[in-house]
C-alpha cells in the first residue's frame, strides 16, 4: 500500500532530517519517550479518554470539551497527543491532562503498539489528522472514534478521484461534529449521516475568557487611562505595515505588541525601528511604565488578558504566508480587529469581515486609514467592537453539543 511505504519512508529519513533542524529534532527526540511513559502511568484497570491534538490550536479547542468530561467523569484518565513538537512544547507542564505525550508516526506497528497500551475507552480527534493506521486499530477494537470541531475543503483528498483510501479511513469514524455547512454538505455528499453540525468549540473557549480574572498590575499602570491599541502575535510582515503609524500616532495613544517571536535579536530589532518610547517586557522592573508609548511583550502566557485592555486590536500572520492567529481572543472582549490580506482559509475571518466587525488591510498605507478613523471616531469603534462581540456571542453552545453525544458514549462503554 502506497501509504504505508510513504509512511515507513518519512519515519526513516526523520532521524537524519533532525540533525538538521530544530523543530525537527524536537519531533523525534520527544517521541523517543512516549511509549515508556504511557507504560508509566497507564495501567489496565485505567478508564483512559484519549485527545489527539495536531497542535496548540488544536488544543485550545479541544479544552471546553475536556474540561467537561473530566468534571463529568472523574474517574477516568485524561490521554492527550500533539503531533507537532510548537502545541506539545507550549502544554507540556499543563494540568489539565493526566497524561500528555507525543503522538508516534502512522506506522502499522506504531499505532497498534501506541493502542494497546494507552487502551483508551474513546477516542475523540480534534479538528485534523485522519490517520489511517490509527483509525483501523481503533475500530479492530472498537473503541469509539469521533471528530470534534471538523472542517472540511473540496480540495481535500477525500472528495477527489483518488482519494478512495483516504474516504475508506473515514468509515472507521463513529461521528462527525462538524463546525459549518460546507463541511456537513461535503461529508454528507459522500454518503455519510452520522454527522452533526455543532459549530467551533473555540468560540466557548474564548467566552469564557470575559468571565475570568484578566486584571494585570504592569499594563494597567501602563495603559493609565490611555487608548490602547494591541498587536497580537505580530511577525516581521506585519510589523511592516503598522511601524509607521505606530512612529506617527499621538500621544495620547499606547501601543502593546505581542511579537510572536521573542528571541532577543528579534524584539531588539523591532525595539529599534520605532521611534516612540518604549519598554520591553524584560525591562520593566522598577521603571515608571506609563512614561512609555510602546510596550514589547517579550515574554508569553499574557496575551488573552492583554487583549481585554484594548480598544484596538491588529492581530498578525495574515500579511505573510505563516497563518492568522486567533482573532476570536480579542473579539470576545468587543473590540474592533485588524489583520493582514491573507485569510481565505479562516472562516470566522471571513464572516466576521462581512459583519464588518473586522477590517483587512494590504498595505501600511490600508493600515493607517482604518486605523485613524477607528482612533479618531468613538462611535465607529464601539460599533465595530460590538459587532465583534456579538459575533463571539452568537456561536457559542459547540461544546454542549459535543459533549452530550460523548457523555453517553462514555456511559456506554463503561457500563
Amino acid at each position: 500500500m502506497l501509504y504505508n511505504i510513504l509512511i515507513g519512508l518519512f519515519n526513516f529519513v526523520l532521524p537524519i532530517s533532525g540533525l538538521f533542524s530544530k523543530k525537527l529534532k524536537l519531533f523525534i527526540d520527544g517521541r523517543k519517550s512516549v511509549y515508556a511513559t504511557l507504560k508509566e502511568n497507564i495501567t489496565s484497570e485505567d478508564r483512559v479518554l484519549w485527545f489527539h491534538c495536531a497542535s496548540l490550536g488544536e488544543y485550545e479547542q479541544g479544552v471546553p470539551v475536556m474540561e467537561e468530561l473530566k468534571k463529568n467523569h472523574p474517574d477516568h484518565k485524561l490521554l492527550v497527543t500533539f503531533f507537532s513538537p510548537s502545541g506539545y512544547e507550549a502544554k507540556k507542564n499543563s494540568t489539565l491532562a493526566d497524561v500528555l505525550v507525543y503522538l508516534p508516526m502512522d506506522t502499522k506497528a506504531k499505532a497498534r503498539k501506541f493502542v494497546e497500551l494507552a487502551n483508551p475507552r474513546l477516542a475523540v480527534f480534534v479538528k485534523y489528522e485522519f490517520w489511517p493506521n490509527y483509525l483501523k486499530v481503533l475500530q479492530s477494537k472498537e473503541v469509539p472514534t469521533v471528530f470534534i470541531s471538523t472542517t472540511f475543503r473540496e480540495d481535500q483528498a477525500f472528495f477527489k478521484w483518488y482519494g478512495g483510501f483516504m474516504r475508506k479511513a473515514l468509515k472507521t469514524i463513529d461521528h462527525f461534529f462538524v463546525q459549518d455547512t460546507i463541511s456537513q454538505t461535503l461529508i454528507e455528499g459522500q454518503g455519510f449521516k452520522n454527522v452533526t453540525l455543532s459549530g467551533d468549540t473555540r468560540f466557548d473557549r474564548v467566552s469564557h475568557q470575559i468571565e475570568m480574572n484578566n486584571h494585570v498590575d504592569f499594563i494597567s499602570e501602563f495603559i493609565n487611562n490611555r487608548l490602547c491599541i494591541v498587536f497580537g502575535s505580530s511577525w516581521p510582515e506585519d510589523e511592516e505595515i503598522f511601524i509607521d503609524f505606530v512612529n506617527n500616532a499621538s500621544n495620547e495613544v499606547c501601543f502593546i505588541i505581542a511579537p510572536h517571536e521573542i528571541k532577543d535579536s528579534s524584539t531588539q530589532t523591532l525595539k529599534q525601528k520605532i521611534h516612540k518610547k518604549t519598554i520591553l517586557y524584560s525591562e520593566k522592573e522598577n521603571k515608571g511604565l506609563k512614561e512609555y508609548q510602546v510596550f514589547v511583550m517579550n515574554t508569553i502566557g499574557y496575551l488573552s488578558r492583554v487583549y481585554s485592555y484594548g480598544d484596538i486590536a491588529y492581530v498578525g500572520g495574515a500579511m505573510g504566508t505563516g497563518g492568522l492567529h486567533n482573532i476570536l481572543e480579542p473579539a470576545t472582549f468587543g473590540i474592533p480587529i485588524v489583520i493582514g490580506k491573507n485569510f481565505e482559509k479562516f472562516r470566522e475571518a471571513k464572516q466576521l469581515q462581512k459583519l464588518a466587525g473586522l477590517f483587512s488591510v494590504s498595505s501600511s498605507d490600508e493600515f493607517s486609514k482604518i486605523m485613524h478613523k477607528l482612533v479618531d471616531d468613538k462611535k465607529f469603534r464601539e460599533k465595530t467592537g460590538m459587532i465583534a462581540g456579538h459575533f463571539i456571542n452568537s456561536n457559542t453552545g459547540a461544546t454542549s453539543v459535543i459533549t452530550e453525544y460523548l457523555n453517553e458514549k462514555i456511559n456506554e462503554v463503561s457500563s
